[in-house]
């Protein structure tokens, strides 16, 4: 068997991996146009600011340890240009010398991601512009900050990647600017808003349903004629899926945009599968189309690819979306669906929100705020957002497996979880979550 795989970050590589376990005579070629592969796309914003010091510890993987590994050859700086479906072939040009040449297959992987959503700005090309998604746009900001030493940035955008920077710009004075109502728009309009508050007592500037209009060399200028200071800015208004081959090919788009594909991620073509920020997937909850451009989605949807395309077995069983992010000493966190999102999917829903302590305050506990969304109909718990300064990533799990579980709001209460002061109170608050949530489906006092 002859195995071509397009993209060798996280999709890309979990599927070589897999299908050479699977098949180890199979014939198995990574191509990546990019010259970084495997790498830890969370731990960007992290170089910037100096946590990560080494750039290869975003990337500790490289083309040799797959070849040695797993006898896997990947070929960075090596761009898809083309799929012929019918003759089951790949164009490909080398991006070093410029050579163009043609591959076949067998069975082919489009794991080609996602791109930055760049918006049409004046002055957006400017050198002081930029984005952040792969390793080298990381050393390109890093590089910058460390020659021009910028006193002031603005970053277009509060998604994870937005909040992060905020303290991975140490020294430089920071505004953000997001064109919604809100900032961190997946959380429902309330638990931004307290985020929100609680950054601005930090000293961080929002401008919330603005949009950019211009960028010079020392600021940016928003609707309404205002303009912010500005030596450095940086564009995190979201990412979009690389579907162009994809597109060209024939392949079929499914509802968000992205490339259709069964549990099996399996697409329209028998002998094509995708996987990774360019494939949909379907909600765990309402089984409707959704596309979560996470790493801990990409390792298992390409996981799955590889595997169904020796022959396996294995299936999605769809997304929650969970994620989680650290901003300044904070975290923030969600799982499942919004109340927002719930609402929009025509379930009749209760909701709690409670602020406890993470663990005993003689051991530094700290306020942690939490809220919860329910069926009325099933009582089933249907998503959790958490925000606080510790233990958010340990309740956000329990939540997410309960959620996974179809478990109900009343199974929550019993839920037998680890104790002692240092780490959690005697009634954790997800303890406390069950308790609301049956009261306010039951309308108990």
């Amino acid at each position: 068997m002859k195995i071509v795989i397009i993209g060798a970050v996280a999709a890309g590589t979990s599927a070589a991996a897999k299908a050479r376990r699977n098949a180890p005579d199979a014939q198995i070629t990574v191509y990546e146009r990019d010259t970084d592969i495997s790498y830890v796309g969370c731990g960007l914003p992290y170089y910037i600011g100096g946590l990560v010091t080494d750039r290869a510890q975003l990337a500790p993987r490289d083309n040799a340890f797959f070849k040695r590994k797993y006898g896997v050859d990947v070929l960075t700086r090596h761009e898809v240009l083309s799929m012929d479906r019918a003759n089951k072939m790949v164009t490909i040009k080398n991006l070093e010398s410029g050579k163009v040449f043609e591959d076949s297959y067998d069975k082919l992987v489009t794991a080609t991601g996602a791109s930055p959503f760049v918006p049409e700005i004046p002055g957006i090309d400017q050198k002081h512009v930029f984005v952040l998604r792969n390793v080298q746009n990381a050393v390109a900001i890093r590089e910058y900050i460390e020659r021009h030493r910028p006193k002031n940035a603005v970053i277009i955008g509060s998604g994870n990647i937005g909040l992060e920077m905020l303290e991975n710009l140490p020294g430089i004075d920071v505004s953000v600017v997001e064109a919604a109502p809100q900032i961190a728009t997946a959380f429902d309009a309330d638990m931004a808003e307290m985020l929100e508050s609680t950054l601005r007592e930090r000293g961080v500037r929002f401008y919330t349903s603005r949009r950019v209009e211009r960028i010079s060399q020392t600021g940016v200028t928003m609707n309404g004629g205002e303009t912010l200071d500005a030596e450095l800015v940086i564009v995190a208004a979201g990412v979009r899926p690389n579907v162009g081959l994809a597109q060209q090919a024939g392949l079929k788009l499914g509802a968000k945009g992205s490339i259709w594909v069964d549990k099996q991620m399996r697409t329209s073509d028998a002998n094509i599968y995708a996987c990774g920020d360019c494939a949909e997937t379907f909600s765990a909850i309402t089984g409707q189309p959704a596309w979560y451009p996470l790493g801990s989605t990409a390792n298992k949807t390409g996981r799955i690819a590889g595997d169904a395309l020796t022959g396996g077995s294995l299936e999605y069983h769809g997304s929650l979306g969970t994620g989680v992010f650290k901003v300044m000493d904070m975290a923030a966190g969600m799982t499942g669906l919004s109340e927002r999102g719930a609402r929009a999917a025509g379930y009749d829903v209760a909701t709690v929100r409670h602020q406890n302590v993470d663990k005993f305050e003689e051991f530094g506990g700290k306020p942690l705020t939490i809220k919860a969304v329910a069926d009325r109909k099933t009582r089933r718990l249907l998503g959790a957002q958490v925000i606080g300064y510790g233990g958010v990533d340990t309740r956000l799990d329990v939540y997410a497996a309960m959620i996974t579980k179809k478990a109900t709001v009343d199974e929550l209460e019993d839920l037998d979880l680890a104790y002692a002061p240092p780490f959690a109170t005697a009634r954790d608050p997800v303890h406390y979550t069950g308790m609301l949530l049956v009261s306010a489906l039951d309308r108990r006092g």
